[in-house]
């Protein structure tokens, strides 16, 4: 009795000894695995790296900033039936574990030891997000341990709720998609909350080998993972049968969502870039408290933000088409440079292998094809099996530098089209109409016979920039830097500093207003030599005595030098730097016609003084960020800078008029509107420019070759970049209301000085008031002391007069008068 009883005793303290050394034994794996784990923060304040999105200023997407394509959303984002094929698929306990599901672990281990090879899983959602973000994916007994550890931590950390949103954010899908939102776009073309049960369940099938279930290399296999989950929902009772066989029979469309970033707006899109990298600078957000806890790059591609511009998506494309449509029209008035390649007989067929798209053939895209012989003057193509018809209205331009097209050359062509026709924009309105009909008869015969009416093209080798604002508030409408972003980058509008020529004469003569000359003073067009050098007029001779007024209308060399140095250029040179020029400014009289470089932007800035009430207002694109739940992180506001005089400015805005109704910028004229605005036209017509402005938008293009080659003779800002701008501002003009410049309020009982209005004539500007707020300043533009004026009588602040509004023209008319400005 004794022996069992002390037997007893002995097995009971090994049992103990057993289950203490077992303990122990837990205990120290305990403490050795949990030794080094990792911070929770990261997942308690979860903040995965996010796409930025650009807004413009309606609301719609300008483009996307991102290093993993992620977009945030909540679980009330996705719809049930997508939430619960991803739990039938991945962890359908997951409501009722603890962060690991033992009984999930020992299936799995059966069913991998009987096939002797891993073929079933047991990690549960929460084991997932550990791996994903807390440790590595190596096969090792102490991750896997971590890893347990770590998923019942996390259950205890954060809600059944908060969990599953971050897996949904968080999990990859491929083709560079993270999260279901992502996923939605790339593979369906829509957002998660549109999704159907046949497309959730597709989706839920795709973590376990995302390239191995892509539904666009792999579709039979993306299929059959999709019934696989329908399979497990039904089974877990969470879909009845009609719901199985409805999505099962559903047909599935594989298209991602149009991507909007780096194609409309582009040249917009990488300044918000680049500026965002520099306004979100570490020095920038730990000096002005910014809530943001990466900065740089690592902000605008990781955080998610929500950027709002001032970009207008229609601006955007009327800038882009009338840049693209004025440097084609150029290139077409230098000739032709030649086909792209010229093939032998023998290499025609492989040529010919290659058939275009549906898209490649409608109308205006562009596309190669090859000539295959000679017709009635014109030029028979073939694209593929198509076949295409150059007549010969639309290569004339080819012929006189190369001698037209020949069998086997490879040319660049469009698609002719109903109201898409190229023709001699040098003809009348009415002739082109004409040719235009002509076009359109013969387009309908050759469709008869399947040949489609092309017309061949030229890739530009000039470049331009449009660069477009409003004044009152500096909102950057549009931005174009260049003729194509795809082939370079570089912006012509933001980043390129040339020479303005003639457009910088605005600057000379609004600093001539504020040393004693008035629009009316006589200014004296001869030669003048200074030191040795000598400028000239443009195309020479000289006009003798003239008003101040026509001399800017004309744009007459001499008067600015001359002007200038009666003043004397350190003071033209303080001017521009109140109105915001920046760089260097050797004090060289030449800086007078333009030898100073300047970015187009920033020459807008400039001019913007004029179309204001003389304070320049500084470019704004960006209006505000925040982050990914909307906290505000900045917010930019109109910011203005007085730089000038109300009357001053307002002389300046009447004066440019001057020159848009009987100067340099006539042709401006096309939109039968109040504008003032400048040409400018650098050395051996190198670079080409004009700033035009109303009240409520100011323009400015510039064109010129990115190496310093001259464009051409006769190639000025009148002829060059004036008709870009024509073009833009008609497509935008109808956005806004008629508005004239309006005379400034002058204080009660300041002398002032009234000019008598002027009819405008060729050689006369109209010129309604010339303000001056000073008493000696009307003293001295009276004789005493000053040059001499006429048609000049002082006055006690007069009424400025209302401001006058003209109707626009019709859309056909301006169309019309544009076209027979090129």
């Amino acid at each position: 009795m004794k022996i069992r009883y002390y037997l007893a005793c002995f097995g009971l303290l090994v049992v103990f000894l057993l289950v203490a050394a077992a303990s122990i034994a837990c205990f120290g794996l305990y403490m050795w695995v949990t030794r080094d784990l990792p911070d929770f923060q990261k997942l308690t304040d979860y903040e995965p790296s996010l796409v930025t999105t650009v807004y413009a200023r309606d609301g719609q997407v300008l483009g996307y900033l991102y290093r993993e394509k992620r977009f945030l959303v909540t679980l009330e984002d996705v719809p049930a039936h997508v939430v619960r094929a991803f739990l039938a698929m991945e962890d359908h306990t997951f409501y009722e574990h603890k962060g690991v599901d033992f009984p999930a672990i020992l299936r799995a281990a059966l069913a991998n030891y009987e096939a002797g090879t891993i073929v079933q899983g047991a990690s549960t959602i929460n084991q997932q997000i550990i791996k994903q973000l807390l440790l590595t994916s190596q096969k090792k007994y102490e991750r896997k341990l971590k890893e347990a550890v770590l998923a019942f931590r996390l259950d205890s950390r954060l809600t059944k709720d908060e969990i599953l949103t971050i897996y949904l954010n968080q999990v990859f899908f491929g083709a560079g998609s993270y999260g279901v939102e992502a996923a939605a776009q790339t593979f369906f073309g829509k957002h998660v909350g549109e999704l159907t049960l046949a497309e959730g369940a597709l989706l839920a099938g795709m973590p376990k080998a995302p390239s191995l279930y892509n539904p666009y290399t792999n579709p039979e296999k993306a299929q059959s993972r999709k019934q696989v989950a329908l399979m497990r929902l039904r089974e877990l009772g969470w879909i009845t049968t009609t719901q199985y066989e409805d999505a099962l029979r559903q047909r599935l469309e594989f298209r991602p969502m149009p991507e909007p970033s780096w194609g409309l707006g582009a040249y917009y899109l990488e300044e918000v870039r680049r500026q965002l990298i520099e306004m979100l600078s570490r020095e920038n957000v730990l000096k002005n408290g910014l809530p943001l806890d990466r900065y740089g790059e690592d902000a605008v591609y990781e955080k998610g933000l929500h950027v709002h511009t001032a970009v207008d998506l229609q601006h955007q494309a009327a800038a882009e088409m009338a840049l693209r449509f004025g440097l084609e029209e150029y290139t077409r008035r230098h000739g032709w440079s030649g086909p792209v390649e010229q093939l032998k007989p023998d290499q025609w067929k492989e040529f010919l292998e290659r058939e275009p798209t549906a898209a490649d053939l409608e109308p205006g895209k562009w596309l190669q094809a090859l000539v295959v012989g000679l017709k009635n003057g014109g030029a028979e193509l073939r694209m593929g099996s198509r076949r295409g018809f150059i007549p010969a209205s639309s290569m004339a331009w080819a012929r006189w530098k190369k001698g037209g097209l020949r069998p086997g050359d490879v040319v660049w062509v469009s698609v002719e089209g109903p109201d898409v026709y190229m023709v001699d924009l040098d003809k009348a309105p009415a002739e082109q109409a004409a040719a235009a009909r002509k076009l359109e008869d013969l387009r309908q015969a050759l469709v008869r016979d399947q040949i489609l009416l092309c017309a061949l093209r030229e890739k530009p080798q000039a470049q331009g920039a449009v660069i477009s604002l409003e004044p009152p508030t500096g909102d950057v409408v549009a931005v174009v830097g260049g003729y194509d972003f795809n082939d370079s980058w570089f912006n012509r509008a933001t980043q390129a500093r040339r020479q303005p020529g003639s457009a910088f004469k605005p600057i000379v003569f609004s600093a001539a207003l504020e040393h004693g000359y008035t629009p009316s003073s006589t200014v004296l067009d001869s030669p003048i030599t200074v030191g040795s050098w000598s400028p000239k007029n443009y195309g020479g001779g000289y006009l003798g005595p003239m008003p101040m007024r026509v001399a800017l209308a004309k744009s007459r060399n001499l008067v600015t030098v001359r002007m200038a140095a009666q003043m004397g250029i350190r003071k033209v040179i303080a001017h521009a730097r109140k109105l915001g020029l920046e760089g260097e400014f050797p004090p060289y009289l030449p800086i007078s016609l333009g030898a100073q470089v300047f970015t187009p932007l920033n020459l807008a800035q400039a001019y913007t003084a004029f179309a204001r009430d003389g304070s320049y207002v500084k470019p704004r694109f960006i209006h505000s960020v925040r982050k990914a739940w909307g906290e505000e992180v900045l917010r930019i506001k109109p910011e203005a800078v007085r730089a000038i005089s109300p009357e001053n400015a307002y002389a300046m805005a009447t004066m440019l008029q001057g020159v848009v109704q009987a100067g340099t910028g006539t042709r401006a004229k096309v939109l039968g509107r109040p504008v003032a605005g400048k040409t400018g036209t650098t050395n051996n017509e190198i670079d080409t420019w004009f700033m035009g402005f109303s009240p409520y938008l100011l323009t400015g293009v510039y064109v010129g070759f990115d190496e310093l080659t001259p464009m051409g003779k006769g190639e000025t800002g009148g002829r060059t970049a004036l008709p870009i701008w024509a073009a833009y501002r008609l497509k935008v003009e109808g956005m806004y209301p008629v508005q004239d410049f309006a005379a400034p309020q002058l204080l009660d009982q300041t002398p002032t000085l009234r000019v008598a209005a002027v009819t405008v004539t060729d050689d006369l500007i109209h010129n309604d008031f010339m303000p001056f707020p000073h008493a000696e300043k009307a003293a001295l533009v009276q004789g005493q002391g000053g040059e001499p004026s006429y048609g000049v009588s002082v006055s006690e602040s007069p009424a400025p007069r209302p401001a006058t509004r003209t109707k626009p023209p019709s859309a056909t008319t301006s169309e019309e008068l544009l076209k027979s400005m090129f």
